[in-house]
């Protein structure tokens, strides 16, 4: 009995330690947590493009990776670049911000 006590908690401790390395993040994925937490800032950072007045937020694209914000789509004017990189940079928790708008 003790042997198979022993059995089942080396298998209980194997699956566990396999579970942890799956979830854990490397330089070009991210854990899920991390996975989260950049969905989150992306959902801050989409909202608040979208209080913006003068921003066409329909065509301004947000990804998150890692806490970095990338902006891409089309905008009509630098000044509207400027405004969306400034309203990204602003969200709690972006790190960086990674400027791919284009003007149409």
């Amino acid at each position: 009995m003790k042997h198979l006590i022993r059995l089942f908690f080396a298998f209980f401790l194997a699956l566990t330690l396999l579970t942890a390395v799956g979830c854990a993040s490397t330089q070009k994925q991210e854990g899920t947590g991390e996975y989260v937490d950049d969905s989150v800032i992306t959902s801050k950072v989409k909202a608040a493009i979208l209080e913006e007045p003068n921003l066409n937020s329909a065509e301004i694209n947000v990804e998150t990776f890692k806490g970095e914000v990338q902006l891409s789509g089309f905008v009509s004017s630098r000044a509207d670049i400027n405004k969306a990189v400034a309203v990204a940079r602003g969200v709690k928790g972006v790190n960086s911000v990674k400027n791919d708008m284009r003007l149409k």
